[in-house]
Protein backbone atom coordinates (compact mmCIF):
# COMPACT_ATOMS: atom_id res chain seq x y z
CA UNK A 1 0.00 0.00 0.00
CA UNK A 2 1.49 3.54 -0.90
CA UNK A 3 1.60 6.37 1.66
CA UNK A 4 -0.65 8.28 -0.15
CA UNK A 5 -3.44 5.59 0.44
CA UNK A 6 -2.57 4.91 3.17
CA UNK A 7 -2.68 8.77 4.26
CA UNK A 8 -5.91 8.98 2.75
CA UNK A 9 -7.42 5.80 4.46
CA UNK A 10 -6.41 7.24 7.37
CA UNK A 11 -7.74 10.70 6.77
CA UNK A 12 -10.89 9.01 6.14
CA UNK A 13 -11.36 6.85 9.25
CA UNK A 14 -10.44 9.48 11.41
CA UNK A 15 -13.47 11.61 9.51
CA UNK A 16 -16.03 8.60 10.47
CA UNK A 17 -15.12 8.26 13.71
CA UNK A 18 -15.40 12.03 14.48
CA UNK A 19 -19.11 12.19 12.23
CA UNK A 20 -20.18 9.17 14.27
CA UNK A 21 -19.17 10.72 17.81
CA UNK A 22 -21.11 13.90 16.95
CA UNK A 23 -24.14 11.91 15.80
CA UNK A 24 -24.58 10.68 19.21
CA UNK A 25 -26.73 12.93 20.64
CA UNK A 26 -27.32 13.68 24.29
CA UNK A 27 -29.70 15.22 25.77
CA UNK A 28 -30.93 16.33 29.35
CA UNK A 29 -33.90 16.86 31.88
CA UNK A 30 -34.10 18.73 34.79
CA UNK A 31 -36.58 17.42 37.57
CA UNK A 32 -37.41 18.43 41.04
CA UNK A 33 -38.50 15.57 43.79
CA UNK A 34 -37.44 17.10 47.01
CA UNK A 35 -33.92 16.07 48.13
CA UNK A 36 -31.27 15.76 45.26
CA UNK A 37 -29.28 13.00 47.08
CA UNK A 38 -32.52 11.12 46.59
CA UNK A 39 -32.89 11.50 42.88
CA UNK A 40 -30.07 10.42 41.53
CA UNK A 41 -29.66 6.40 42.13
CA UNK A 42 -32.65 5.78 40.19
CA UNK A 43 -31.68 7.56 36.96
CA UNK A 44 -27.46 6.39 37.71
CA UNK A 45 -28.77 2.21 37.35
CA UNK A 46 -30.64 3.22 34.05
CA UNK A 47 -29.58 2.20 30.99
CA UNK A 48 -28.62 5.13 28.83
CA UNK A 49 -28.23 8.05 31.16
CA UNK A 50 -24.65 9.05 31.24
CA UNK A 51 -25.02 11.63 33.85
CA UNK A 52 -26.76 12.94 37.18
CA UNK A 53 -25.74 16.65 38.69
CA UNK A 54 -27.78 17.56 41.66
CA UNK A 55 -28.27 21.45 41.63
CA UNK A 56 -30.47 24.08 41.87
CA UNK A 57 -32.89 25.75 39.20
CA UNK A 58 -35.67 28.31 38.71
CA UNK A 59 -34.99 31.11 41.08
CA UNK A 60 -33.60 34.35 40.37
CA UNK A 61 -30.53 34.45 42.32
CA UNK A 62 -27.14 33.54 39.98
CA UNK A 63 -24.92 30.71 40.97
CA UNK A 64 -26.47 30.04 44.39
CA UNK A 65 -25.07 28.35 47.58
CA UNK A 66 -26.67 25.51 49.48
CA UNK A 67 -27.29 27.84 52.09
CA UNK A 68 -28.92 30.66 50.45
CA UNK A 69 -31.41 28.21 48.66
CA UNK A 70 -31.92 25.74 51.66
CA UNK A 71 -33.26 29.48 52.87
CA UNK A 72 -35.91 29.27 50.65
CA UNK A 73 -34.89 32.69 49.69
CA UNK A 74 -34.07 32.46 45.96
CA UNK A 75 -36.45 30.43 44.33
CA UNK A 76 -34.68 27.72 43.21
CA UNK A 77 -35.53 24.12 43.64
CA UNK A 78 -33.35 21.42 44.69
CA UNK A 79 -32.81 19.58 41.28
CA UNK A 80 -31.19 16.81 39.23
CA UNK A 81 -30.04 17.67 35.98
CA UNK A 82 -30.33 14.13 33.54
CA UNK A 83 -27.89 13.94 30.78
CA UNK A 84 -29.18 10.86 28.24
CA UNK A 85 -28.79 9.39 25.57
CA UNK A 86 -32.17 9.43 23.92
CA UNK A 87 -31.05 6.59 21.51
CA UNK A 88 -31.12 4.60 24.18
CA UNK A 89 -33.68 6.02 27.06
CA UNK A 90 -36.80 8.42 25.91
CA UNK A 91 -37.75 11.29 27.74
CA UNK A 92 -41.14 9.29 28.52
CA UNK A 93 -38.76 6.61 30.06
CA UNK A 94 -37.49 9.41 32.34
CA UNK A 95 -40.57 10.33 33.75
CA UNK A 96 -41.94 7.15 34.63
CA UNK A 97 -38.54 6.82 36.68
CA UNK A 98 -39.43 10.58 38.56
CA UNK A 99 -43.33 9.39 39.60
CA UNK A 100 -43.01 7.02 41.51
CA UNK A 101 -39.54 7.95 43.40
CA UNK A 102 -41.74 11.47 44.54
CA UNK A 103 -44.88 12.12 46.27
CA UNK A 104 -46.95 13.86 43.79
CA UNK A 105 -49.45 15.21 46.39
CA UNK A 106 -47.58 17.39 48.51
CA UNK A 107 -47.48 21.42 47.60
CA UNK A 108 -45.24 22.10 50.30
CA UNK A 109 -42.14 20.07 49.90
CA UNK A 110 -41.03 16.30 49.96
CA UNK A 111 -41.77 13.92 52.83
CA UNK A 112 -39.73 15.46 55.71
CA UNK A 113 -38.38 18.58 54.00
CA UNK A 114 -41.11 21.59 53.29
CA UNK A 115 -40.16 24.36 51.63
CA UNK A 116 -40.46 26.10 48.35
CA UNK A 117 -36.96 24.47 47.55
CA UNK A 118 -37.87 20.92 47.95
CA UNK A 119 -41.15 21.07 46.02
CA UNK A 120 -41.79 18.36 43.15
CA UNK A 121 -41.52 19.66 39.45
CA UNK A 122 -40.58 18.43 35.68
CA UNK A 123 -38.61 21.60 34.08
CA UNK A 124 -39.80 21.03 30.40
CA UNK A 125 -37.06 22.22 27.55
CA UNK A 126 -39.71 22.32 24.91
CA UNK A 127 -42.82 22.15 23.36
CA UNK A 128 -43.19 18.21 23.04
CA UNK A 129 -40.95 17.75 26.84
CA UNK A 130 -44.23 19.90 27.81
CA UNK A 131 -46.83 17.42 25.83
CA UNK A 132 -45.16 14.73 27.45
CA UNK A 133 -44.88 16.02 30.64
CA UNK A 134 -48.75 16.65 30.91
CA UNK A 135 -49.77 13.79 29.56
CA UNK A 136 -47.85 12.15 32.41
CA UNK A 137 -48.58 13.71 34.78
CA UNK A 138 -52.43 13.02 33.80
CA UNK A 139 -51.85 9.91 33.88
CA UNK A 140 -50.31 9.86 37.18
CA UNK A 141 -53.99 11.20 38.27
CA UNK A 142 -56.08 8.77 36.32
CA UNK A 143 -53.89 5.98 38.19
CA UNK A 144 -54.02 7.51 41.81
CA UNK A 145 -57.42 8.83 41.92
CA UNK A 146 -56.53 12.07 43.39
CA UNK A 147 -55.00 15.71 41.94
CA UNK A 148 -51.54 16.07 41.38
CA UNK A 149 -49.88 18.46 42.65
CA UNK A 150 -46.34 18.32 40.97
CA UNK A 151 -45.70 21.42 39.06
CA UNK A 152 -44.74 21.81 35.20
CA UNK A 153 -42.38 24.33 34.64
CA UNK A 154 -40.54 26.43 31.59
CA UNK A 155 -36.67 25.14 32.14
CA UNK A 156 -34.59 27.95 34.00
CA UNK A 157 -31.00 28.53 33.65
CA UNK A 158 -29.28 25.05 36.02
CA UNK A 159 -26.46 25.60 38.58
CA UNK A 160 -24.96 22.98 39.85
CA UNK A 161 -24.35 22.12 43.67
CA UNK A 162 -21.54 22.17 45.69
CA UNK A 163 -18.66 19.14 44.92
CA UNK A 164 -19.54 17.31 48.35
CA UNK A 165 -23.61 16.90 47.03
CA UNK A 166 -22.85 15.45 44.29
CA UNK A 167 -23.02 11.31 43.94
CA UNK A 168 -23.84 12.12 47.84
CA UNK A 169 -25.40 8.47 48.03
CA UNK A 170 -22.02 6.60 47.02
CA UNK A 171 -19.60 8.81 49.16
CA UNK A 172 -21.81 8.72 52.51
CA UNK A 173 -23.97 5.71 52.17
CA UNK A 174 -24.44 5.52 55.97
CA UNK A 175 -25.44 9.12 56.24
CA UNK A 176 -27.22 8.54 53.33
CA UNK A 177 -29.33 5.42 54.21
CA UNK A 178 -30.12 7.08 58.11
CA UNK A 179 -30.89 10.64 56.12
CA UNK A 180 -33.53 8.55 53.94
CA UNK A 181 -35.04 6.41 56.86
CA UNK A 182 -35.38 8.98 59.16
CA UNK A 183 -37.21 11.30 56.47
CA UNK A 184 -39.95 8.22 55.88
CA UNK A 185 -39.27 8.77 52.16
CA UNK A 186 -39.46 4.71 51.15
CA UNK A 187 -42.35 4.19 53.52
CA UNK A 188 -44.63 7.44 52.01
CA UNK A 189 -43.69 5.97 48.14
CA UNK A 190 -44.49 2.63 49.15
CA UNK A 191 -48.33 4.14 50.84
CA UNK A 192 -48.83 6.13 47.81
CA UNK A 193 -47.21 3.50 44.75
CA UNK A 194 -47.85 0.78 46.71
CA UNK A 195 -44.22 -1.23 46.27
CA UNK A 196 -40.48 0.21 47.17
CA UNK A 197 -39.33 2.92 44.73
CA UNK A 198 -36.18 2.93 42.65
Amino acid sequence: MSVRIALALSILLGMTGLANAQSQEKASAILAGGCFWCMEPPYDKTDGVLATISGYSGGETQNPTYEQVSSAQTGHYEVVKIEYDPSKVSYEKLLEIFWPNIDPFDAKGQFCDKGPQYRAAIFYGNEEEKRIAEESKKQVAEKLGKPVETEILPAAEFYPAEDYHQDYYTKNPVRYTLYRYGCGRDARLEAVWGKPSG
